[in-house]
């Protein structure tokens, strides 16, 4: 928009497409008039556009990569953008079983995917701040909340305060139980949209 300041580091990636688009000409050996016969870019808007004196536009940066048979990344000199994949690092967990988690960032709400061994019939209720969505993936889960002892199996889920005594357990001897959990540290509830019926 008119008036609206462009922030300093949008501002520095701008100042080097000048000088960008100057060693790539230089480089593919084009005089300004061939240049300007490829793009349909006048030789002055050209020559400014190199000189810094002309700020660029998408308009005149979509002909120049194609003349130049480079990505608009490259003229522009944008960031690579970051690898996306969660480097998963199991951990053990106490009282036995795995935890892995699949957040990087340190946000309130954190994912985990567990396996959890059978652990006995004897609960050792826990409480703690937060708030907890577990889904189960593969396997039983016994869960013991408060006054509840419940029974979970693939495809259920349930959600709670972890200041309420809590454990869970395989509810199967020699099968473990996979689930993944949705951990708020604060307190922060899970928000679980519907799809909408069509």
């Amino acid at each position: 928009m008119a008036g609206m300041d462009t922030p300093p580091n949008h501002q520095a990636v701008l100042d080097e497409v000048a000088p960008r688009l100057r060693r790539l000409r230089a480089r593919s050996g084009l005089t300004l008039a061939a240049l300007s016969e490829a793009t349909g870019i006048s030789k002055s808007t050209l020559s400014r556009l190199e000189s810094g004196g002309r700020r660029p536009s998408l308009e005149l940066l979509l002909p120049l990569a194609s003349a130049y048979r480079v990505p608009l990344d490259e003229l522009v000199g944008a960031p690579e953008v970051g690898d996306p994949r969660v480097r998963l690092t199991p951990r053990t967990m106490p009282g036995g079983g795995t935890v892995v988690p699949l957040t990087r960032g340190p946000g309130p709400l954190q994912a985990f995917k567990m396996l959890i061994p059978y652990r006995g019939t004897d609960p050792d209720p826990r409480t703690h701040e937060g708030y907890e969505w577990l889904y189960v993936l593969d396997g039983r889960l016994r869960l013991v909340l408060a006054d509840h002892d419940l029974v979970l199996g693939p495809g259920e889920a349930a959600e709670f305060d972890t200041r309420l005594p809590h454990w869970f357990t395989s509810a199967d001897e020699g099968r473990p139980v996979e689930i993944l959990s949705l951990f708020g540290r604060q307190g922060e509830r899970m928000h679980v949209r519907a799809k909408p019926r069509g």
